[in-house]
């Protein structure tokens, strides 16, 4: 058992790099929904989003923000009508809202060279094309107002104004130069590859409607299980039969997933190997899981695990004495128990 446990911990580094588990916050996920809305024009999903968004954190002059700058990517009329929502929206929510942060005062002298400076920064090298000597006009916009007025206002910091670029250019057809440019400068800017993929993800399914598998899933969807999960889980069998006799799988939970109350005849070992999630035994506080704790489950312990609300989680799941050992799927852990389970934790 010893020899196997160490093999598992070893590939932790490896299923690390695999599933990319850096994922966006859900006041991210709420910024990304909003801003997608906000080219597409749905105003009712927008106004439904605002609203999970403010309840998330988002201040409203962080959303302001987001609805203006949007302007400059799907235009007028698609910005001043989200920014008519927004009021509405705030008008029925009667001021509980974080007002949050004013910009600063814009930098003296020319918006035209402090936005050229601004561009170089944001691409990571001085922009030049074609394109600009043909239309010098373009350019001069470019760097004197969206890059000089609008990424000036700095109560908003340009990796997230960055996640909302490429949430309203994801929303759109027809824009994939854009799109992928931005891309490489939210990349520039600290949005990660994962993140950037969560983007396109959340744009697909809850803006376009699509359906798609996350990509930080590990394995294929675990729907042998469902009826004992809440949520959608992921399942690997990386060893069913070894010469040492103990079945090794690879489980992974999207956010707020957990499975129900069970227990094992003959025990379990678990080994978290990324995100964040969350173990319990009846009667007993949860314990908050990181990538390389492990949980050593006596038999007939009834317990669940699955991951944080915010978080996809993933680990090991080791099967002791396999040649007895069943599983007794109880109640689900209901949206009380798990609340008050992963509260502030």
């Amino acid at each position: 058992m010893k020899k196997l446990i160490t093999a598992a911990l070893a590939s932790i580094i490896i299923l690390n790099q695999v599933m990319a588990m850096d994922i966006l916050n859900k006041k991210e996920e709420n910024i990304v929904r909003v801003a997608a809305f906000v080219a597409t024009g749905d105003q009712q999903k927008l106004k439904t989003a605002l609203a999970e968004g403010l309840d998330s954190g988002v201040s409203v002059n962080e959303f302001k923000e987001i609805l203006v700058q949007g302007y400059a990517y799907c235009g007028f009329p698609r910005s001043l009508n989200a920014l008519g929502t927004f009021m509405d929206l705030l008008g029925e929510r009667g001021g509980r809202d974080k007002i949050g942060n004013a910009p600063s005062p814009a930098p003296s002298g020319s918006s035209l060279d402090f936005g050229a400076k601004n561009q170089t920064k944001l691409v990571g090298r001085e922009v030049k094309g074609a394109i600009f000597d043909f239309a010098p006009a373009i350019d001069q916009y470019l760097k004197a107002h969206l890059f000089g007025d609008i990424f000036a206002r700095d109560n908003l910091d340009w990796r997230t104004r960055e996640l909302a670029t490429i949430a309203m250019l994801a929303a759109m057809d027809g824009v994939e130069p854009q799109l992928n440019a931005h891309i490489a400068i939210g990349k520039n800017n600290g949005v990660s590859d994962a993140q950037a993929a969560q983007i396109l993800e959340i744009v697909e399914n809850d803006v376009r409607g699509k359906s798609n598998t996350s990509p930080f899933a590990f394995g294929e969807e675990n729907t042998a299980y469902a009826k004992y999960f809440s949520g959608k889980s992921y399942l690997a069998y990386l060893s069913k039969e070894n010469e040492l006799g103990v079945p090794l799988a690879n489980v992974t939970f999207e956010p707020k997933c957990r499975n129900n109350w069970h227990s094992h005849t003959g025990g379990q070992i678990l080994i978290a190997v990324g995100g964040h999630g969350f173990y319990q035994e009846k009667g007993k506080p949860a314990r908050g899981l990181k990538a390389g704790d492990i949980v050593e489950i006596a038999p007939n312990v009834v317990h669940w695990h699955g991951a944080a609300p915010d978080s996809w989680f993933s680990h090991l799941a080791i099967e002791c004495n396999p040649q007895t050992n069943k599983n007794t799927w109880l109640e689900p852990v209901s949206d009380e128990e798990y609340s008050a389970a992963t509260a502030g934790k």
